[in-house]
């Protein structure tokens, strides 16, 4: 096919990295994925396709990382879009998690994306083209859900380092879109996909409540179709001009149209005391 793109995409055993690989491979595409597990993922994908290529990561070393990626680029030649979609929960209140555990889910979720960074950009500006995809979550726009405090934490700093990732390589040519998804119905709560705290304290009702609604009620009734969800992230890759930011559902632009409304209704009540802070007869650039 003439549109035919390369795409380099992590975490793509299960989940919404699964389906959008099927749907890419379906459309005539090259795809190189990743898992931690290369026979989960050849098995997930199926049959043998030669625009296929899979492949084991450790998105917590860097040099596993980079010889995937180099692996992609020998055997296809380029790479068009790059996806970093690996990622897990890690539930339990902000007391109860381990330094260990919170500091788990920042390297795959933080650092792991970053060390992909490093590993495509190379290609990526030799290129003068590209476009990356960083797979963040509504949790990164709010952070009040008690019990995901951690979570949480790593999306915002996903969606910070992506705006500032989006600044330094628009002059090589690349873009970047940080997807925002809500909840779609993926085996993401599960306990494959999400973790409970090692050691949780009983005074944190709250946090336990959350904890069962998220396993429990709404593990496999999310609204969001994980299909519709693949086929717009593929269809912002063929946009000339890609929003930066891509909030996806329904239920994620509900969340984040509350969280703005509120933002912007603490700001105008606390404006006159907040702004106050400039020494007199100073200029405010604006």
């Amino acid at each position: 096919m003439s549109t035919q793109k390369t795409w380099f995409i992590t975490g793509a055993s299960k989940g919404l990295g699964l389906t959008l690989v099927k749907q890419l491979l379906s459309l005539g595409h090259q795809v190189a994925a990743t898992s931690r597990s290369l026979d989960d993922l050849t098995k997930a994908v199926g049959e043998h396709n030669t625009n296929f290529l899979a492949l084991t990561a450790d998105l917590k070393t860097e040099a596993s990382v980079s010889k995937a990626v180099n692996a992609a680029i020998a055997r296809f030649g380029k790479l068009d879009v790059v996806v970093n979609n690996a990622g897990y929960g890690q539930a339990g209140g902000l007391e109860e998690l381990s330094d260990k555990e919170a500091r788990e889910n920042f390297d795959i979720n933080v650092f792991g994306a970053l060390n992909v960074i490093r590993s495509v950009m190379p290609q990526l500006r030799k290129q003068r083209s590209g476009h990356i995809l960083n797979i963040s979550s509504i949790a990164g726009v709010t952070g009040a859900f008690p019990g995901f405090g951690v979570y949480c934490a790593t999306k915002f700093a996903l969606n910070g380092l992506t705006e500032s990732l989006s600044a330094e390589v628009k002059s090589f040519g690349v873009k970047v879109t940080l997807i925002q998804p809500g909840y779609f119905r993926t085996s993401f709560l599960t306990s494959d996909s999400a973790k409970l705290p090692a050691n949780p304290i009983a005074a944190y009702k709250e946090v336990r409540e959350v904890e069962a609604f998220h396993m429990n009620e709404m593990n496999g009734n999310q609204a969001g179709d994980p299909e519709k969800a693949a086929a717009v992230m593929i269809k912002v890759t063929e946009d000339q001009n890609p929003p930066l930011h891509l909030i996806l559902g329904e239920d994620a632009y509900l969340l984040a149209d509350a969280k703005f409304a509120s933002v912007k209704s603490e700001m105008e009540a606390w404006r006159e005391v907040a702004t106050a802070t400039s020494f007199e007869g100073s200029v405010v650039a604006h």
